[in-house]
């Protein structure tokens, strides 16, 4: 190799790397109830989305400019509600042009599902919510790899070539259907590091948060069209019963971020936390069960049944999954 060899190895970027799970283990189980340190913004309007959507959000300048801008919103002024969104936001999901998280995946684990959604719904922001710190730096971790693979191969001479989404998830369920080895590895989709995705990842993101005490302060009245439950918590004990995610509280709440028409999903192996699940839901009188014959042609509902690295884990061990999805409806009262 001679030195002009060199110098371009040496000016070459740096291979992007996926992390590896096995440097970000953390307990299962963390005490919601616990007084931990959590960052969180005192109004929806005042959360910077601009350091997990780079591409959609322009970062506030600090607490002066988010504070005018606040106030210029409320005033109906939007070329301020335009600073915020940044360049290239406008069509980008959210109602008139103003880029929104509007999916949201409640314990979102180590990233699965979004990064199986991410493809299916580009123009769709979403954001895993997760309480664990290890989880939560490992996700980002891992989304951050995907875009910088995926701004590679967009520079790659003669392009590169686009993933046909839909039949990559129809082979990975056949995959899962399969016989396989118990001693077999984990089955994880770590996202397309060799192939173009619709997106480019650019739509997703992730936060640590305890969504028992903070959803309120990121989400607006109605701004969400989807949230997931997938593979929570079980808390077998009963007197652990009151910090299960689906609560008569925590539906209220969910009832508020979630607009009419949008879906809840829930899905678990343990059959006592389904029928906890279907029993509040039932009883709560802003949601109506999704019938099953409907859900079949949800594109989502493939990947809450499969994508998730636990949803994977409990195919792979021929266990039971239960699924129930509820719609939003009006409030009677308004």
């Amino acid at each position: 190799m001679d030195a002009a060899d060199e110098q371009i190895q040496e000016q070459a970027p740096a291979q992007p790397k996926l992390p590896q799970k096995r440097f970000f283990r953390q307990r299962a189980h963390v005490n919601v109830f616990s007084d931990m340190a959590f960052e969180y913004p005192e109004r929806p309007s005042a959360q910077d989305w601009s350091t997990h959507y780079p591409a959609y959000f322009r970062p506030l300048s600090g607490p002066d400019d988010e504070a005018k801008r606040a106030a210029s919103e409320e005033d109906g002024d939007p070329a301020a509600a335009e600073a915020k969104r940044g360049p290239g936001a406008a069509g980008h999901g959210g109602s008139e042009g103003a880029a929104k998280v509007e999916f949201a995946d409640i314990g979102c684990g180590y990233g699965g599902l979004l990064v199986a959604l991410a493809p299916l719904y580009p123009n769709t922001l979403m954001v895993g919510m997760e309480i664990r710190t290890k989880v939560v730096n490992y996700l980002q971790k891992r989304i951050e790899a995907l875009r910088a693979f995926q701004h590679g191969l967009l520079q790659r001479p003669g392009g590169a070539e686009w993933v046909d989404v839909r039949a990559k998830l129809r082979r990975e369920i056949a995959e899962l259907s399969a016989p396989q080895d118990p001693a077999a590895p984990e089955l994880h989709d770590n996202g397309e590091t060799e192939r173009l995705v619709p997106g480019h990842y650019e739509n997703i993101a992730s936060m640590r948060i305890n969504c028992q005490k903070y959803l309120p302060n990121f989400f607006e009245k109605g701004q969400l069209s989807k949230i997931f439950i997938l593979f929570a918590d079980p808390h077998f004990k009963r007197r652990k019963h009151k910090a299960r995610i689906v609560s008569a509280t925590m539906l209220a709440e969910y009832a508020y971020i979630l607009r009419p028409g949008g879906i809840l999903y829930t899905i678990t192996d343990v059959k006592d936390l389904y029928e906890w699940n279907v029993k509040h839901l039932d009883a709560s009188p802003l949601f109506e069960r999704i019938p099953d014959a409907e859900l079949e042609s949800d594109p989502a509902v493939p990947c809450v049944v499969n994508s998730t690295e636990e949803g994977k884990k409990v195919a792979r061990n021929k266990g039971s999954k239960f699924l129930a999805c509820y719609r939003r409806i009006e409030d009677p009262a308004e």
